[in-house]
């Protein structure tokens, strides 16, 4: 079997170093559509510890710790992108090397749990959502904002695009493929939003 994780690390420490400034698809674009659509969602909810996983250089905690004190985590396969999310010295924010599927965190520990343009490069999307909900406590929110498509254009992309691609995208589904995985693994969906073309938002409820 193709090695996902590998290949996405290598992809991801490459572009480390330049992936805040270079605002293009291939690198942050739909990233940072992601992520000031993730704060502007949390504006007013309540919380007092937020997990973000595939968290990159930390570029959602930076804009969430701007605006509101509380214990915030960040995950990454990527070395060198925790590498320069440490860099920034977020207050309040501690960043760890880490899988989405083997997240190192005890059983509910975030009022909130976040992953941003980075669930298509998980190799075992059911159990990083699993393990989301994990560590999530009881009534806790699930928000996965990714960029994927379903019908026909997935078949390809799953099947036969990813297969020959180094960057490690392995999955794509769409906004309702990601209800559906969200309802089966026991979330409640409290909103689900398309925010421009191929970006979606979707929210579970623990």
């Amino acid at each position: 079997m193709k090695d996902y994780e590998a290949l996405s690390k290598k992809h991801f420490d490459g572009q480390a170093a330049e992936y805040d400034q270079r605002d293009t698809y291939y690198y942050s674009q739909n990233g940072k559509i992601s992520c000031r659509d993730i704060a502007e969602q949390i504006r007013n909810v309540p919380y007092e510890a937020l997990l973000d996983v595939g968290c990159g250089t930390g570029f959602l905690i930076d804009i969430l710790a701007k605006e509101k004190p509380a214990r915030y985590c960040g995950v990454d396969l990527s070395d060198e992108m925790i590498r320069v999310a440490k860099r920034k010295v977020i207050s309040g924010a501690a960043f760890t090397v880490g899988s989405a599927d083997k997240l190192p965190y005890p059983d509910g520990s975030f009022d909130i749990v976040t992953c941003s343009q980075s669930f298509h490069h998980y190799p075992y999307p059911e159990k990083a959502m699993r393990e989301a909900k994990r560590v999530l406590k009881p009534g806790g929110l699930y928000i996965l904002s990714d960029t994927g498509i379903g019908g026909i254009g997935a078949w390809i992309d799953n099947h036969i695009l990813f297969k020959l691609m180094t960057s490690g995208d392995c999955h794509t589904t769409n906004r309702k493929g990601i209800e559906k995985m969200m309802k089966g693994a026991g979330f409640t969906i409290t909103d689900s939003r398309q925010i421009k073309g191929m970006i979606y938002t979707v929210t579970g409820k623990k």
